[in-house]
């Protein structure tokens, strides 16, 4: 990790509209939350959207951090911090090889870092939900920006609730001391605003075929129909999660989802992508974090599916270790872990720096379909052909062939044995990994049928593994490579995936009492990393 937290947040005030969007960061500092775009005047403001756009192109910056300074060094140390030490190392997508002077068991060890879970919470308020209060500042409700920049902050904010649970939410705006939300009503506002949204935007496009927004919109370039199809995967999305606490909420959210006329996403270029371009360029953060810091490597869970199946989007994903030629991971949680020899000898990510910014692959829509039929009866296909055609999407996403090989594949299972790249340790991993070939089974017990949709949803979700880590927590599926060690941590019991992050230390400080009683929405385990949240009820 190159950059301090300190060289992280004034790297971020270069990136701000002409160098004047300035923030603080949690409750105690709403007063000097609004943001004063003092460099251009109130009538160039209303030109072209330029007051709304400017706000509009934070957010999408700010969901997955990316950016540069004005010396232009990307911000691959942030986003370390809020994706990579978070769900992407949970999700067992990547594992940590570096050490850090500052602490010595860390959240690849399931120790909870103090700094490392302060910040998607920080970055989530000051990066999405201030700059989307700012567009709501000078927008009406029916606005297609404000549904626009709600699609955007439900995406968003979603992800920290899943981290958390509990969250600030509903009363954001409205005071300096933020109540928090128990998480399902988190979600219920969610639907709430994604269907507004939809609503909205659907009006929009039954007026017009005009693009909106084209020019702030690096997701989509103001095509408000595929808008309107990624926000009902979202909101699909959203409504399997709660499927095995509320099943009755998920089912109605899930049907308004695929019964709108829009429809959902159903090929490649339905996904979300943030996009760079000649007037919007960033370093992509996991190539920066890979192939510049060299802190992180495949992860063991993923050496042992992507190498099982023979899955031709190994070579997508990853790149081929120095040392041998071949892709191999490393397991997460290892105690004294000498860098230089993993850096050759274990497999990086497939990234350059100028690689767009996947939001949400298509393929999930299928995934998704699958299970909606599987266990709500939704959906005019079978569940087999949903899971075939989430499989084909990614292939096709990602540029793969061999996919009908792939599909009918009967024989090949999960790596049995992971083997490290440098001690050449082996260690047998039959008994955690899910076994499950990728050929369909008819005849298997509907759980059974969960798990293989589980299993290659899973890999189709890389690189986001925060919502990899989301669902792994909600199904349980697919099984992982357990970290080396749970001996250095007393909060998540042996071989148990972690739960969530606990709440930032600046909340206790700056808004004590609300985040007191969000402790309480927790129920009983209280604020630690095993603690499970509202949805996560079946593992």
């Amino acid at each position: 990790m190159k950059h301090t937290l300190k060289n992280i947040e004034k790297s971020w005030l270069y990136l701000l509209f002409a160098g004047s969007l300035c923030f603080t960061s949690c409750t105690s500092q709403f007063e000097k939350w609004n943001i004063n775009p003092n460099e251009v005047t109130p009538d160039q403001m209303e030109q072209d959207n330029l007051n709304t756009g400017a706000y509009f192109t934070q957010m999408l910056r700010g969901v997955f951090i990316v950016g540069k300074s004005a010396d232009g060094v990307g911000l691959g140390g942030e986003y370390q911090i809020t994706e990579v030490l978070n769900g992407d190392i949970f999700a067992s997508f990547v594992a940590n090889i570096n050490t850090f002077s500052y602490t010595t068991y860390h959240h690849d060890h399931y120790v909870l870092y103090r700094d490392w879970y302060n910040a998607p919470f920080r970055d989530a308020y000051t990066y999405v939900m201030q700059p989307w209060k700012s567009i709501c500042d000078v927008t009406d409700e029916g606005s297609p920006t404000r549904a626009l920049a709600t699609i955007v902050k439900v995406l968003g904010m979603s992800r920290i609730t899943d981290m958390y649970g509990p969250i600030p939410y509903s009363k954001f705006g409205t005071t300096t001391q933020v109540p928090y939300d128990s998480q399902k009503d988190v979600y219920y506002q969610f639907f709430y605003e994604l269907d507004e949204a939809i609503s909205i935007l659907t009006d929009y496009n039954n007026t017009t075929s005009a693009n909106y927004m084209e020019q702030y919109d690096y997701i989509y370039s103001g095509n408000v129909g595929k808008w309107i199809k990624f926000a009902n995967t979202l909101r699909l999305r959203l409504a399997m999660r709660v499927s095995f606490v509320d099943e009755a909420k998920a089912h109605t959210e899930a049907s308004a989802a695929i019964n709108h006329p829009s429809g959902l996403m159903t090929s490649a270029d339905d996904s979300a992508i943030l996009h760079q371009t000649t007037s919007f360029s960033f370093v992509n953060p996991l190539w920066e974090i890979s192939e510049s810091f060299q802190d992180i490597r495949m992860g063991a869970t993923m050496d042992c599916y992507l190498n099982g199946y023979n899955d031709p989007r190994i070579s997508k994903y990853f790149r081929t270790a120095t040392n041998d030629g071949q892709y191999r991971g490393v397991r997460n949680g290892m105690d004294n872990i000498s860098k230089d020899s993993y850096i050759v000898a274990a497999s990086g990510l497939n990234f350059e720096e100028n690689s767009n910014m996947q939001w949400m692959d298509a393929s999930e829509a299928y995934f998704l379909l699958a299970e909606a039929k599987l266990r709500l009866g939704l959906g005019s296909s079978t569940v087999q052909e949903y899971y075939e055609q989430g499989i084909r999407t990614s292939f096709a996403s990602k540029g793969a062939s061999g996919v009908d090989e792939y599909i009918s594949n009967s024989e090949n299972l999960p790596l049995g044995t992971y083997i490290d790249p440098v001690t050449n340790r082996s260690t047998n991993v039959t008994g955690y990994l899910s076994q499950r070939t990728v050929a369909w089974e008819e005849g298997v017990s509907n759980e059974e049928k969960l798990e293989r949709i589980m299993i290659q949803k899973w890999i189709a979700l890389y690189p986001d593994g925060q919502e990899a880590w989301s669902e792994m927590r909600r199904t349980g599926y697919p099984g992982f490579v357990r970290i080396a060690s749970y001996a250095h941590q007393n909060e998540v019991a042996d071989g148990e995936l972690i739960s969530r992050l606990k709440f930032p230390t600046t909340e206790y400080s700056d808004n004590s009492q609300n985040t007191q009683e969000a402790v309480a929405l927790l129920g009983t385990g209280g604020d630690t990393a095993g603690t499970r949240l509202w949805w996560d009820v079946r593992r």
